[in-house]
């Protein structure tokens, strides 16, 4: 029997979101054929984890069906896919007790199943419901007919990749573009055995990609990578995508909560929040109301106009979190870094992606930037091209922060500006491979080689030349920073405008003048020819 590459599972699964086309909108496709993905591959693994227990134990196979120790999800009868497929009507409502059934006998499920209804008719008629379940029928998705079980988790990510695309601005609520996010990972450059937290981790591309990096450089132990995988999602459905895509590519030790981190943080120890050697997200941009509390009971004026609370007065965070200020009500980005600042390790390091005004916004924006940079915890700043995301099309910046940065960095910041690294697109802009090796090699040069040397004769540390890249990269002394008011505009530090051309005055004039003899020249010599033609 050939295997299922997969090349042939990416094109099968996004064959089924065109049997959905004209009934729902595009942008739900994702809920509802990642919840029949993973019932397909559950109910196939459940079967082959069965047979294999008939081969190597010698027990019955109604005895390994019905045995919980033989699975890694229990599928109860009427969950079974065999099952479902016999049904002609009523088969939405099938699905949300089958769902809810594996729900029951797999805890660690618990939410994830019946995130998305089938049971809506007049989305889903029994007839469309038919025939997805006769396309996903079409091939099995148990190990044994995978080209490699790793498969499953590329298709996963394609699917990922191929909503957003397809969902457009809605897409970009879920998934960063794979591209911007290897880069932040190559940044902060997770290591084998680390911790990775990521507070807005939507269908969980970056943890993921933290672990491919792990796994890349030799962090495996066993058939799984020597890390621990942590996230929390405000959006229910996509916890459920997250959580299934972690089962898919098979990362045991990962952590994935749903709510609002920056109301609600889940993750905690003896009621304290719990730390983290590496940090990664790509927050909202500019999130509104950010604070859920504050906007429980909003009072209106008498004309019925909004009054806005102010935030300053009304956020009291139990956690501390927020030590360098409270950002405004409509601009949560510095609270996402304030969160993640503290979950941070004090040998841990930590990559944000965030839209360029919070590099330069004074009022309380400007004060929180000013702590951070005077508790010498910001490493680099990364000016990225425009339109790289789906939901907005202004450039952003990523924020490495480091709270244990290198003597050679003390007081010191790497700036890069990768404004003109990218692919043109038509809608939408990408880094190449060159691009993000050029930008992480720049990191790596200013944060890595600047190296203080040792006077043999004193034995006193001096600093030797800060390294840096025209118009591209430099490493700029906090001195300057707070000259610039602990701006951050990427432009303060590198200038990448053309060098203009100084122009002789005099030599010019010289040669336009000659230029005029030249032309009348040529014109008496026209004349010339034109009077000995008649003319």
């Amino acid at each position: 029997m050939n295997k299922l590459t997969l090349e042939t599972l990416e094109r099968w699964l996004w064959d089924s979101a065109d049997l959905m086309r004209g009934h729902i909108d595009s942008s739900d496709f994702k809920n509802y054929i990642f919840g029949l993905l993973f019932l397909k591959r559950a109910n196939d693994q459940f079967v082959e984890e069965a047979n294999i227990a008939v081969t190597d134990d010698g027990v019955s196979l109604e005895e390994a069906l019905l045995d919980e120790d033989y699975h890694q999800f229990f599928i109860p009868h009427e969950a079974y896919w065999s099952e479902l497929t016999k049904k002609t009507e009523n088969i939405g409502q099938a699905l949300d007790k089958a769902f809810s059934l594996i729900e029951e006998h797999n805890p660690q499920l618990e939410g994830v199943m019946t995130a998305v209804h089938f049971g809506d008719t007049e989305k889903l008629p029994d007839s469309l419901l038919q025939r997805l379940l006769q396309h996903f029928n079409k091939y099995s998705l148990a190990n044994e007919h995978l080209d490699n079980p790793d498969i499953l988790g590329s298709a996963y990510e394609y699917l990922i990749r191929e909503f957003a695309d397809d969902g457009g601005k809605k897409g970009g609520e879920f998934y960063t573009p794979k591209e911007v996010v290897k880069l932040v990972v190559n940044l902060i450059k997770p290591q084998a055995g680390n911790s990775v937290y990521d507070p807005t981790c939507g269908s969980g591309g970056m943890l993921i990609q933290s672990a491919n990096y792990i796994k890349a450089n030799g962090g495996v132990v066993g058939k799984f990578v020597d890390a621990s995988l942590y996230g929390q999602e405000k959006n229910l459905s996509t916890w459920a995508i997250c959580k299934i895509n972690m089962i898919v590519h098979n990362f045991k030790d990962s952590d994935i909560r749903k709510g609002d981190t920056l109301s609600s943080p889940k993750h905690l120890e003896n009621g304290e929040l719990m730390t983290y050697d590496r940090v990664i997200a790509n927050p909202p941009f500019s999130l509104k109301k950010w604070w859920a509390s504050a906007e429980v009971d909003i009072k209106q004026d008498e004309k019925g106009k909004e009054i806005a609370p102010k935030y300053n007065s009304v956020v009291s965070d139990e956690y501390e979190r927020f030590k360098y200020g409270i950002p405004p009500r409509g601009y949560g980005d510095l609270a996402f870094v304030q969160h993640m600042v503290s979950v941070l390790k004090n040998d841990g390091r930590m990559g944000v992606v965030l839209p360029h005004g919070i590099l330069f916004r004074g009022g309380t924006e400007g004060k929180i930037r000013k702590g951070l940079l005077e508790d010498d915890i910001i490493e680099a700043i990364v000016g990225l091209p425009e339109k790289l995301f789906y939901n907005t099309g202004i450039p952003a910046s990523i924020i490495i922060i480091n709270k244990s940065k290198s003597k050679n960095l003390k007081n010191r910041v790497v700036f890069i500006d990768a404004s003109s690294e990218y692919k043109d697109g038509k809608n939408q802009n990408t880094l190449t491979h060159e691009n993000i090796s050029k930008i992480v090699n720049a990191y790596n040069q200013g944060a890595g080689t600047l190296v203080p040397q040792e006077d043999s004769k004193v034995k006193n540390w001096t600093k030797v030349q800060a390294p840096s890249i025209d118009k591209f990269m430099r490493v700029v002394d906090m001195s300057e920073i707070k000259e610039n008011d602990y701006n951050l505009n990427i432009s303060r530090y590198i200038d990448t405008s053309d060098e203009e051309i100084i122009i002789d005055i005099k030599a010019t004039m010289e040669d336009i003048s000659e230029l005029e003899l030249k032309e009348q020249e040529i014109d008496n010599k026209l004349n010339g020819y034109l009077k000995s033609l008649g003319f």
